[in-house]
């Protein structure tokens, strides 16, 4: 879905990292595309008829929200949900990393957007699809968690500084993906991948991201906001969706999601009726120094 990371010594890291797990596993020698985590971080790949994904962490960083959030999504979350069963796990250390390999069932069908979350054309979904959609995340809504995807401590440090806003309080908490985008819903039929974030969120924060990851592609982005007119046009779902929209724009501040930026900014412009605040660029890079 991303790039695989900038330097080749990452790249041979990650790669022998999954080819050693395919051979603990006893798995069919990996085949196919690689798909790239986010700034490498994982390592995903077909394995015959499975799907072997490769996560790795610094020895000397905590392992975090993310580490277990594939093993407590199969134990936790309900079957009803259209997603890959995690079939076996492994772990291990090596060479001051922590890996841990997960194998889940393959997806027949590609997902809806390869590169990266942005979508960059128009998808058209039948109905079925969109109501499959609505069911999952009212399921999901509902699942009791103390995992937490979104924290209000975050709401408060940052929507002064992303949207120029005071922070607001969060009372509607519900269980959701946290990372619900175009790269990792496939179909028809449904399904989503990608269970390391769930947890609980703002109402809204699910719909809101898929919508503002749709906004290079209009007509997309009208269908979301029909299916979840429910949730968004709620001052609970106005909320929600104001948080997906400040943590992109800390993305887009750090470097990511530069296409986007523009329609994001305005979008929550025309939420707040109040100017964006707008990041200074950052400083040229040095030239000739390592």
């Amino acid at each position: 879905m991303f790039a695989p990371p900038r330097t080749r010594t990452e790249q041979h890291r990650m790669r022998h990292a999954h080819q050693q797990a395919a051979h603990t596993l006893l798995l069919t020698s990996p085949s196919g595309p690689e798909a790239w985590g986010w700034q490498g971080r994982t390592l995903s790949r077909r394995c015959g008829d499975r799907w072997l994904r490769v996560v790795s962490q610094p020895l000397n960083k905590p392992t975090g929200h993310l580490w277990d959030g594939t093993s407590t999504a199969e134990a936790q979350l309900p079957r009803s949900i259209p997603r890959p069963r995690l079939l076996d796990m492994l772990e291990w250390t090596a060479g001051g990393y922590r890996y841990r390999a997960e194998l889940s069932e393959l997806v027949p069908w590609p997902v809806l957007q390869t590169g990266g979350p942005v979508l960059t054309r128009e998808v058209d979904l039948p109905d079925s699809w969109w109501a499959e959609l609505n069911a999952a995340l009212n399921t999901l809504a509902a699942v009791p968690t103390t995992r937490q995807a979104v924290r209000q401590q975050w709401v408060d440090k940052n929507f002064p500084v992303y949207l120029g806003i005071p922070p607001v309080q969060i009372t509607d908490w519900v269980t959701g993906h946290a990372d619900l985008h175009w790269a990792n819903l496939c179909g028809p039929p449904l399904a989503a991948l990608d269970w390391e974030s769930w947890g609980l969120v703002p109402a809204g924060y699910d719909a809101g991201l898929l919508y503002a990851y749709s906004l290079c592609a209009p007509a997309t982005a009208a269908r979301v906001r029909l299916a979840f007119a429910h949730v968004l046009d709620t001052p609970g779902g106005r909320i929600g969706e104001l948080v997906a929209l400040a943590q992109l724009l800390q993305v887009v501040s750090r470097g990511h999601h530069g296409d986007i930026a523009e329609t994001i900014t305005a979008r929550v412009e025309h939420i707040t009726g109040l100017r964006v605040p707008r990041p200074s660029p950052p400083p040229e890079p040095l030239r000739g120094i390592d």
